[in-house]
């Protein structure tokens, strides 16, 4: 047999190294042949270490590979630091040694020709005769079918990912390469941990996206556990999902996935409603302790809706709700207020407006329920549909044969209106304080009226035709600036106070309106609690969105989701950023809100409607009943006893909200009556404090002293 060539070469360059390394160091210590040679053993210590290091197999064989260098660095150290060619020629026996191992081993040549080491000078191969194969009979493993063996094939060639088997690939009807396949831990009894979507879609080739790894549930003769997991690979119909979703799948990906504006939530159905042009998407919470967090905004991008107030709204209740996309702005269109509609039924409800979704929506003219009668709250800026309110309010009241008063802070044309079909009607802070001051004394007349049947005096009974008066239903429009007033702001609070705790037992309802529902601006807590309690508090556009939702809010014994009333409807045309780079103008299309509306109903759920319209341009006689309903003749008897009964838009009377002066008053203590007169108060009254509002206005006429 020839030797290789490159043996050959490796042992004559060992046996013309040897002499070097015994005689360089001898010889010529400073020589660049030493530090050659000691170069070349530091290298082979380095590939020592990474060999070492290394997790791959063969690591022995390259440490072989690099001894040669590292032995021959040794042997030109020894040589130069012993004396001479040390004891017994030590450097020559040791260079001779190092390359007759070299001569004998050939670390480098016979290691790197491990795999490939051809026959030299070898005979040709003769041409023998192929044997004809013996027919084998495949035996499969088990009983597995064709894709399972693929798949199973297909996993061992990945490396068993998460040290998994495959037990069972299922292809899914009608699908050519999505599947299911269940796999189990190779190891009985450890579980499938480090398992990844990314592993799983490695040796199928397809995004891990595509994967999805779920628990194995229990079926009987199949085990479940930690130790199984199920993977379905679904490439085809994730591809079909991208392109062409369905609606159940384009909520899921877009709004109810975890940063979507809905998270948590599945789609129930949609439908739509093409009379009414509007679209409905019912959800609910797939885990029914969670409470639904909506972002309207994000709903409507994922579901490519147009993004405003004026078309799409949300209904939320308990773990459901429905989102309603209309063609046109719901809550533009105009309901025109009938008897019919105003006409209270057996329990006192009347419908008073219309929600987005074309349902009705009652007030109440009493309580049915509580056996009395009902006070109410209406709160909003101006133009933003409160005196509209009123109207069909108090049209609802009287044809339910009650008396109405209507007190405002200031004179304009529908109070003025409105005061031709009630009892009384007036337009100043002495005429509310008045008109207060006289509903408070009739809680104590109606407390002393006999009932006809049995001669004694009963509570208020709503419907009840054996009852001796008529409710009563007090309306103080701008309630916050009338109570702020500076000669009767006093009297209005303290007088309203007691009116929203004692009156309804004796069928009397107070309805203040205004632009606020908190303490500081003339609402007390006491005045609030009862008054929420006791109606259903209407809040009208405050200014803004964010001051509606707080108003509502206060007026709510949970803070449930408020909707949103913008100051104006109107709906996006075209895209603001190509009118943007065009220099064109925006469109004009705003809608007023005037009229719109969130009520407080008796569960705290805030709804959003629109009131009925009753035009004060023509005449609210179709409206009201034919003849207007006054007190009995008994009670403005025992008011006139007492001095309340009179024209109330007379000046001040002497003496009548606080003592005259008497001759011992320094002027420092009088002070001026209302817009219809004068009048003085004396020491006496400012000495009397019985509230902070009392020692507020003590402070006042102290500092005015």
């Amino acid at each position: 047999m020839t030797t290789p060539r490159s043996v050959a070469l490796e042992r004559l360059a060992y046996t013309l190294a040897a002499p070097v390394l015994a005689v360089a160091p001898n010889l010529y210590p400073d020589s660049p042949v030493n530090q050659v040679v000691q170069l070349a053993g530091a290298a082979g210590i380095g590939g020592w270490f990474l060999a070492a290091k290394s997790d791959e197999p063969g690591a022995g064989r390259k440490i072989l590979r690099w001894s040669p260098l590292v032995l021959a660095a040794a042997i030109d150290t020894a040589a130069g630091h012993t004396t001479g060619w040390g004891p017994y020629g030590l450097d020559g026996l040791l260079a001779a040694a190092w390359a007759a191992a070299g001569y004998l081993v050939m670390p480098f040549s016979r290691h790197a020709r491990r795999r490939h080491r051809p026959a030299l000078a070898a005979p040709a191969p003769q041409l023998a005769p192929a044997e004809a194969p013996e027919p084998t009979e495949v035996v499969p493993a088990d009983d597995a079918d064709v894709l399972t063996r693929g798949v199973r094939m297909m996993w061992e060639q990945a490396g068993m990912p998460g040290r998994t088997h495959v037990v069972k690939a299922t292809r899914h009807p009608g699908m050519r390469y999505d599947m299911t396949i269940l796999l189990r831990a190779s190891e009985t009894g450890r579980p499938i941990t480090g398992l990844t979507e990314a592993a799983v879609a490695a040796p199928f080739a397809v995004p891990s996206s595509d994967v999805v790894l779920a628990e194995v549930a229990i079926q009987p003769g199949r085990q479940s556990g930690p130790g199984w997991m199920e993977a379905r690979i679904t490439p085809d119909a994730n591809q079909r999902r991208r392109t062409k979703p369905t609606d159940q799948e384009r909520w899921t990906d877009k709004v109810g996935w975890p940063k979507g504006g809905a998270p948590g939530s599945e789609l129930v159905h949609k439908t739509r409603d093409n009379v009414r042009g509007v679209t409905f998407y019912r959800a609910k919470m797939a885990d029914a302790t969670t409470t639904p967090r909506i972002d309207l905004a994000k709903v409507c991008r994922g579901l490519k809706l147009p993004e405003d107030d004026s078309c799409v709204f949300v209904l939320i209740d308990g773990t459901e709700f429905l989102i309603s996309a209309f063609d046109k702005p719901p809550l533009s269109a105009i309901f025109p207020a009938t008897r019919e509609l105003l006409t209270p039924d057996a329990k006192g409800m009347y419908v008073c407006g219309f929600t987005i979704t074309g349902q009705p929506v009652k007030s109440m003219v009493y309580q049915h329920d509580k056996n009395a009668a009902a006070h109410g709250l209406i709160l909003g800026v101006s133009r933003s549909g409160k005196t509209q309110f009123f109207a069909i309010n108090m049209a609802a009241q009287s044809l339910d044969g009650q008396v109405v008063w209507l007190s405002t802070v200031r004179k304009d044309e529908k109070t003025s209106t409105l005061g031709k079909y009630i009892d009384r009607q007036g337009s100043n802070a002495l005429w509310m304080a008045r008109s207060l001051r006289a509903a408070k004394a009739l809680c104590e007349i109606r407390a002393d009226m006999p009932w006809a049947y049995d001669g004694e005096a009963h509570d208020y009974k709503p419907g009840d035709s054996r009852c001796p008066y008529r409710q009563l239903n007090v309306y103080a429009d701008e309630f916050m600036t009338a109570a702020q007033d500076g000669d009767f702001g006093e009297f209005i609070q303290k007088d309203g106070d007691d009116l929203t705790v004692t009156g309804l037992k004796y069928g009397i309802g107070f309805n203040p309106a205004g632009q606020s529902p908190f303490a500081h601006n003339g609402f007390s807590t006491e005045m609030k609690d009862n008054l929420r309690q006791n109606s259903r508090p209407t809040i009208f556009n405050m200014g803004s969105p964010g001051a509606t939702r707080k108003a509502a809010e206060g007026t709510m014994e949970n803070a449930y989701d408020v909707p949103t009333i913008p100051a104006r409807y109107a709906q996006q045309e075209g895209s603001a950023i190509e009118r943007a780079m065009k220099g064109e103008a925006d469109p004009e299309n705003g809608v007023s809100t005037g009229g719109v509306a969130v009520m407080v109903m008796d569960n705290g759920r805030a709804v959003l409607m629109r009131s009925l319209y009753a035009d004060f341009d023509t005449d609210l006689a179709t409206l009201f009943p034919d003849d207007v309903n006054h007190l009995t003749d008994h009670e403005i008897s025992e008011l006139d006893k007492r001095g309340l009964w009179f024209d109330w838009n007379e000046p001040v009377r002497p003496g009548e909200f606080w003592p005259e002066p008497t001759d011992d008053d320094d002027d420092g203590s009088r002070r001026r009556g209302g817009k219809g007169g004068g009048g003085k108060r004396g020491s006496s009254r400012e000495s009397q404090v019985a509230s902070p509002r009392q020692a507020l206005e003590a402070i006042k006429s102290l500092n005015n002293v």
